[in-house]
């Protein structure tokens, strides 16, 4: 599920927020909304987002706490390939300091 970037990048947008929909996903990703829709039913199948229907509005936000992670824990592994010291590690350094 995140070898996509699309929906590397739909997960994040959705990490610091209860619930957007997919007009709104489509804005933060610069996708078009039929492209996003098409991503979000791959994380919904595979359990990482969930949906509540308001109208005609479909609201997408993470299932749990688990889909944050794995996406995080993902992009700080990525990090520590780039060969200096990673980003995620200088912010814990200063919140120690």
């Amino acid at each position: 599920m995140l070898a996509d970037p699309t929906r590397v990048r739909i997960i994040l947008a959705l990490r610091d927020v209860e619930e957007l929909s997919v007009n709104h996903l489509a804005d933060i990703v610069d996708k078009p909304p039929s492209t996003v829709s098409q991503h979000l039913a791959k994380l919904r199948l595979a359990r990482i987002v969930a949906t509540r229907q308001h109208g005609q509005r479909v609201f997408y936000r993470l299932e749990n706490e688990h889909a944050k992670q794995l996406v995080s824990d993902a992009i700080f592994q990525a990090e520590h390939s780039l060969g200096d010291v990673p980003r995620h590690h200088h912010r814990q350094n200063s919140e120690s300091a």
